[in-house]
């Protein structure tokens, strides 16, 4: 399904989650915040972790930031990569530095409906949804038109 701001397809597979996130590895700038949603399970650690690794160009151990809250990488710019899962409150957000990284740095937020009124208004939403015969993911980003139409081109069925 496509729409002027969103386009919806299949990921069969964990290895076709993988797949999108090693494509949007190489589309993403300083400056970019991509945010995963879905429930626990729907892959959002496996399409951040397949993006770090493309993006670092080597195999790292990347792990489910679930109780550090953030975890970092230098690539040739610096990557956060948050799970807000066990905050509370929106203004816990301001505690982990998250405002600076999203004008210098490439963010990955999990649970990014904690974020509040801190949400980026320039965001890139991936929402992902399980399946019988694997997830859905849909891609919202009416700031990032060209992104949009490259992913409707690359990835809808």
């Amino acid at each position: 399904m496509t729409t002027a701001h969103a386009v919806t397809t299949d990921l069969p597979s964990e290895d076709d989650t993988a797949n999108l996130g090693r494509w949007l590895a190489s589309r993403l700038v300083a400056g970019d915040c991509l945010l995963l949603e879905g429930p626990i399970g729907a892959g959002k650690s496996h399409l951040a972790r397949a993006l770090i690794r493309e993006r670092l160009g080597r195999m790292e151990d990347v792990p489910s930031p679930t109780f550090t809250l953030v975890q970092t990488y230098m690539a040739d710019v610096e990557i956060w990569h948050a799970d807000l899962y066990r905050l509370s409150h929106p203004d816990e957000v301001a505690e982990l530095g998250l405002e600076q990284a999203f004008a210098q740095a490439i963010c990955l937020i999990e649970w990014p409906e904690r974020l509040g009124h801190m949400t980026p208004a320039n965001a890139i939403w991936i929402t992902l949804k399980g399946k019988s015969d694997g997830r859905s993911v849909t891609m919202h980003a009416p700031s990032h038109p060209g992104l949009l139409a490259a992913f409707a081109q690359d990835w809808a069925v």
